[in-house]
C-alpha cells in the first residue's frame, strides 16, 4: 500500500446544481449570480461549460456575462441548496476508508492508502454520482498541491496522477498560473521578470523573488514551481480564519453620510455573527468600490479581539475615514480578520481578561 492524496473537485459545482433542478437547461449557456437578472448589479458565481465557452468566468459582473452571451440563461443564487448538496457530496466521501479534509463547497482533499489509486478515484466518482448526480474531477498526487493541480487537468470528469514522477515533464513548459496559488496578477508580475513558465520559476534566483515578493512569499513561490508541499490532510473542521459582509447598489451612492450609515449597518451585523458563532475580530477591513469599477481597502488592527458591536463600529468608521468618498460608490464591505478559538458571548473583551483566559491579543 502507497500513501496519496486525492483532491475531489466538483465539476461546474453550482451550475450542476441548477442543471438538476432545471434539466431543460442541459447544454445550454447557464450563468448563476445575484438575483439573476443581467441588467442588476451583481457577479457571476459560476458559469456552465457552455457559457464559459464565451469567455464568462466567476467574478465577472453579470452586466459583462449578458454582453458576452446574450442568449446566455441567468439564475439567482440559492445559498441553501448549494450548501445541501455539497454536504451530501461530503457524507459520500466520508464512507470511504480516507482522511476528508472538507476545502469548500465543492472541493476535498482524501488521504488514502492504496495500491490502485486511480481505480479508487473512479469508484469515488461513480459514488458520488449515484448518491447525488453530480460529476467530480480527482486528481492523484504525493502531496495536497500536486493533487490539486491534477484534478485540475483531469476536467472534466476525469482522474490525473501526478507526483514527483511526472511534475517535471508536465509541468515544465506550462504558464506560472496553472500552479495553485498563483493568480493572473502574481503571474503578470513574475512575466515583467521574463519568468513565464513553470519551469521558468523553478530556476529564478531565490534572491530575486524575495526582492520582488518578500523574504516569505518569494522562496515559496520557488517551492511551488517545484511541486513542493508538507502541508497534511486534516480531518478536522475547518474554521474560518475571517468573516465579511458586503453589499452592492443597484443605484450608486452619492452622499457620504449614506456610504457611513451602510458601512455601519454591515459592521452591526458582522458583529451580531460574530457574537453568535463565538468568535472575536483582531482586525477589520473596510472595501469600496468606486463608480465605474474601482475598488480601495484599508485595513485597521483592533486594540484586543472583540465582537462587541460598538467596538466594530468605531473601527470601521476610523477606518471608513481614510477613504476619500468624492466620487459614487457601487459596493461596501467589513471583513473581519478572526482570532484562533472561540470568545463566549459577553466575556469581557479587555486585554488583561483575554490574556487570563490564554487568547493571544
Amino acid at each position: 500500500m502507497t500513501e496519496f492524496v486525492l483532491h475531489v473537485d466538483l465539476d461546474q459545482f453550482i451550475a450542476a446544481v441548477e442543471l438538476l433542478r432545471h434539466p431543460e437547461l442541459v447544454g445550454k449557456p447557464v450563468v448563476v449570480g445575484g438575483e439573476g437578472d443581467p441588467t442588476k448589479r451583481g457577479v457571476v458565481s459560476t458559469a456552465s461549460y457552455e457559457a464559459r465557452a464565451f469567455g464568462i468566468r466567476s467574478g465577472m459582473p453579470l452586466r459583462t456575462a449578458f454582453t458576452r452571451c446574450p442568449e446566455a440563461v441567468f439564475l439567482p443564487v440559492d445559498a441553501p441548496a448549494y450548501l445541501a448538496a455539497s454536504r451530501r457530496v461530503m457524507r459520500t466521501l466520508r464512507t470511504f476508508p480516507a482522511t476528508v479534509e472538507v476545502a469548500g463547497w465543492d472541493e476535498a482533499f482524501l488521504r488514502v492508502d492504496s495500491d490502485d489509486p486511480e481505480g479508487l478515484a473512479r469508484e469515488i466518482q461513480r459514488s458520488v454520482f449515484a448518491r447525488t448526480r453530480l460529476w467530480c474531477s480527482i486528481g492523484i498526487g504525493d502531496n495536497k498541491l500536486r493533487a490539486k493541480v491534477a484534478s485540475r487537468l483531469a476536467k472534466p470528469a476525469g482522474v490525473f496522477r501526478l507526483t514527483a514522477a511526472e511534475w517535471h515533464e508536465v509541468m515544465d513548459a506550462r504558464p506560472v498560473d496553472a500552479l495553485w496559488g498563483i493568480g493572473r496578477k502574481t503571474a503578470a508580475r513574475l512575466a515583467a521578470l521574463g519568468v513565464r513558465t513553470v519551469a521558468d520559476l523553478e530556476g529564478a534566483p531565490e534572491e530575486l523573488l524575495a526582492r520582488v515578493f518578500g523574504p516569505r512569499t518569494g522562496p515559496w513561490l520557488r517551492r511551488l514551481a517545484a511541486g513542493e508541499d508538507s502541508s497534511p490532510v486534516l480531518a478536522e473542521p475547518r474554521v474560518p480564519k475571517s468573516r465579511g459582509r458586503e453589499r452592492t447598489f443597484q443605484r450608486d451612492l452619492i452622499q457620504a453620510d449614506r456610504v457611513r450609515e451602510e458601512v455601519c449597518q454591515l459592521a452591526d451585523e458582522l458583529a451580531e455573527e460574530l457574537r453568535r458563532d463565538g468568535r472575536a475580530a483582531v482586525r477589520l477591513t473596510v472595501k469600496v468600490r468606486f463608480a465605474p469599477f474601482v475598488t480601495s481597502t484599508h485595513g485597521l488592527a483592533l486594540a484586543s479581539p472583540t465582537n462587541r458591536a460598538d467596538d466594530l463600529l468605531g473601527a470601521a468608521l476610523r477606518t471608513l475615514g481614510r477613504f476619500e468618498l468624492d466620487r459614487p460608490v457601487r459596493l461596501v464591505g467589513v471583513r473581519a480578520e478572526l482570532a484562533p478559538g472561540r470568545m463566549p458571548e459577553g466575556v469581557e473583551t479587555t486585554p488583561e481578561a483575554i490574556r487570563e483566559r490564554g487568547v493571544r491579543p
